[in-house]
């Protein structure tokens, strides 16, 4: 059965090899195509080591994971995926972050299929479940970092597109130069609005984007504070000087919450990896106890329920600690 799951596993990957080396090989023989139609010498530039143009617009390729595209489309999974990715920063698609999942389900499944006895097999499907999400918990975690890093630079950019208005620049002037003066993620979504909008999108549209892009509260109170100026009119940098300011005192605020909640979370994460921590002690101290869970009936409804009711309980604590400001 082993000696199965390896020939198995090794057929998947050599699939995938192929697959991926032959469609490179197609994408590649279509782009130079194209490129030697629409002008003769762009094929010869290339070779040369001419600098490729930048997409102006990325699209899913129609090949790639066509299946796992279309199951995704019939679950509504697709758009928030990509939304996913394109808010963690990676230049994923969604098919191929599909692919990572399914991979390391398989790799995990075959790794403790091999390396647990023949009675506790059946805990690979859990560890197979573990592995299938370590890439979606990838992007969620580069996700996170990226909006916090986004929403750190937010209000000195605020006020320096407030300082720049009094200069005398024009409001789309100054988002340009944000770009310039400030770091990535915040650089980069500020310089894609002002693209956006300087390639004859309005700029109400061209933000709302950006708020659909980056979804914190702040980029939102931000987006509703300039389009009701240009609605109403009014000061706009006066607005965004003390609009900096209240998301500074809330950054003050969250802090202190932070720091006042801060033992109800250690007591969270110690409540919820003391099973887990007993559980494995109780795997190498004594095997037939442990056992009696894997392979009864009545063991694996109580170690079901059991692992529903941890993750419940966790949830709970957690949203008792959680104060959003």
């Amino acid at each position: 059965m082993q000696t199965f799951f390896l020939i198995l596993i090794l057929v998947w990957a050599c699939a995938i090899l192929v697959w991926w080396v032959v469609s490179n090989a197609y994408r590649k023989a279509d782009v130079d195509r194209i490129k030697s139609r629409l002008a003769p010498g762009a094929k010869k530039k290339a070779e040369k080591g001419a600098r490729r143009a930048p997409e102006l617009i990325r699209t899913e390729d129609a090949r790639t994971g066509r299946l796992v595209m279309r199951l995704l489309g019939r679950f509504n999974l697709t758009e928030r995926l990509s939304d996913l990715l394109e808010q963690a920063g990676l230049k994923w698609n969604v098919a191929r972050l599909i692919h990572g999942c399914l991979a390391a389900f398989l790799a995990g499944y075959a790794l403790a299929w091999m390396l647990l006895p023949a009675e506790l097999r059946l805990a690979a499907l859990l560890v197979a479940a573990g592995c299938a999400s370590l890439p979606l918990l990838y992007v969620l975690r580069m996700r996170t970092a990226r909006m916090r890093r986004f929403e750190e630079l937010f209000p000195e950019s605020l006020e320096f597109v407030s300082r720049s208005m009094r200069a005398g620049h024009a409001f789309s002037v100054s988002l340009e130069m944000i770009h310039r003066e400030f770091q990535e993620p915040l650089a980069g979504e500020f310089r894609r609005t002002f693209e956006e909008h300087n390639l004859g999108l309005p700029l109400e549209t061209a933000l709302l984007k950006l708020s659909k892009r980056v979804p914190l509260l702040d980029v939102h109170f931000f987006v509703s504070a300039v389009l009701l100026q240009k609605r109403t009119g009014g000061n706009l940098a006066e607005i965004l000087d003390k609009l900096a300011y209240v998301i500074r005192e809330r950054f003050k605020l969250r802090g202190k919450i932070r720091a006042i909640s801060a033992h109800g979370r250690m007591t969270g994460m110690a409540l919820s990896s003391i099973p887990v921590g007993v559980a494995v002690l109780m795997f190498f101290v004594n095997p037939d106890y442990v056992r009696f869970f894997f392979t009864e009936e009545v063991g694996n409804i109580m170690i079901g329920a059991a692992i529903l009711l941890q993750i419940l309980g966790y949830a709970v604590i957690k949203k008792i600690v959680s104060i959003e400001v």
